[in-house]
């Protein structure tokens, strides 16, 4: 007790105060960052059969929200399902979500007519959203996989990344990234599966998975 006493009272407010100036000063010398609003967006895709795709996703929407930057997120395939963000990604009020696709996760031996519909309608969505100058940023969550399980078409994607406004941010997430989209995006991330709780047996737990 004595010495966690000791090591507590040696960092006093003013020496946090140094440790935040010195912090300060290193990030501002990193040439990398900029504190100019998006001028050249770039186009990410989020993929593999690990976890984390759309967190990873969220992570950068909520990053750019905290700046001030427009927000469009489309789910492609998770309809209805009482994914946790949502509650806090409709509270922002430079975020707007969309949501699209039935509650029940699509079995890809067996894809309806209405899935398909409903991806396509994500799609024109995300590309109106994208090209309306409302949105710095534009999240298509599952659209790789939508492209993979022909529930859209993946010239039309092509087209969508290809017709991008300068200035917009684009994020693709879902497994199975085409090749072709992959060469096209400026920045991909796969998601190697190591270990998976779902592989002994583990449900989704609510606030932690969904």
């Amino acid at each position: 007790m004595t010495r966690l006493g000791q090591v507590v009272r040696l960092w006093s407010p003013q020496s946090w105060s140094l440790v935040g100036n010195f912090m300060a000063e290193e990030i501002s010398s990193h040439d990398f960052l900029s504190s100019e609003p998006l001028r050249r967006g770039l186009v990410y895709i989020f993929t593999g059969d690990g976890k984390g795709k759309t967190s990873a996703a969220l992570g950068v929407v909520f990053r750019a929200s905290g700046h001030g930057l427009r927000v469009y997120f489309a789910y492609f395939m998770k309809g209805g399902y009482p994914y946790g963000e949502r509650n806090i990604l409709s509270k922002l009020p430079n975020v707007n979500v969309a949501s699209f696709g039935q509650r029940e996760f699509i079995d890809p031996a067996n894809i309806k007519p209405q899935e398909i519909e409903q991806a396509r309608q994500a799609l024109a969505a995300s590309g109106e959203a994208m090209l309306s100058g409302n949105y710095d940023l534009v999240v298509l969550d599952e659209v790789n996989l939508a492209v993979a399980w022909k529930l859209v078409e993946l010239d039309e994607v092509i087209k969508l990344i290809t017709d991008k406004p300068k200035h917009v941010e684009l994020i693709l997430t879902g497994r199975q990234a085409d090749t072709k989209l992959v060469q096209l995006a400026d920045t991909v991330t796969e998601m190697l599966k190591i270990k998976h709780p779902h592989d002994k047996g583990v449900k989704a737990r609510k606030g932690i998975d969904y």
